[in-house]
């Protein structure tokens, strides 16, 4: 005879929150609900898990569905289990954080997404869901560990300029940074490679950088501390 279980069992969703850099400010990616609850309102991309997937497995399949995103390296975030949450009953979801660059992943919305598109961090839609605590927790989580891990490079082009970091690196923490100061530190930990090239234009040429992550993963292994 099976089992039966006796106590209510709540619904688990995952939300994915994924942060893009179109080279002056932080971007994340957003869908139009193309079904109730919160019909036509912007949200994260998530939904249901299957009851034969893994939590990362639900959250790429979600992200890819509605967004049209895959390959994409998920980190999870946090579980969100306040009571009310969502309309439909007692749900807990599981967000995940992605770092892409939003002109190598054009999104388009799909099966419960009747749009998709990028937005500025600084000019969001009111969003549906408790996704707005969401998206806070996502931009704490981004903000503390740029200083003490080299994050952002994901979110830059391979070649880059030392003003394109600090820029980026302005975006996430929504401040300004001391050119010199930042320069200083940032090239002290010789895991960015200068390259013979620059960048052409009405402005100044500037010298492209590439960041060497096999080097970076070097250090770590020998106690290296990244800090900024």
């Amino acid at each position: 005879m099976a089992y039966q279980y006796e106590y209510p069992r709540p619904a688990l969703t995952v939300d994915c929150v994924v942060f893009g850099f179109d080279g002056d400010g932080l971007q994340v990616l957003l869908i139009r609900r193309g079904i109730e609850p919160f019909l036509g309102a912007w949200a994260l991309p998530g939904g249901f898990v299957h009851m034969d997937e893994d939590l990362p497995e639900a959250a790429r399949r979600e992200l890819e569905e509605e967004t049209g995103l895959h390959d994409v390296f998920l980190e999870q975030l946090a579980t969100f289990g306040t009571p009310g949450r969502d309309p439909r009953g007692r749900v807990v979801s599981v967000a995940y954080v992605a770092l892409v660059r939003p002109d190598q992943h054009p999104a388009t919305g799909d099966t419960d997404a009747s749009e998709a598109a990028w937005f500025p961090c600084g000019e969001l839609p009111g969003l549906a869901f408790d996704h707005p605590l969401i998206l806070e927790a996502a931009l704490e989580r981004l903000r503390g560990k740029i200083r003490y891990q080299p994050v952002g490079f994901e979110l830059l082009p391979k070649r880059f300029t030392l003003s394109q970091i600090q820029a980026l690196y302005e975006a996430i923490l929504g401040r300004p940074i001391d050119k010199r100061n930042f320069r200083k530190k940032l090239l002290a930990f010789d895991f960015l490679v200068p390259l013979e090239e620059f960048t052409s234009g009405s402005h100044r040429p500037a010298r492209l950088h590439r960041f060497d992550r096999r080097k970076y993963e070097a250090l770590v292994r020998r106690g290296f501390l990244f800090e900024l």
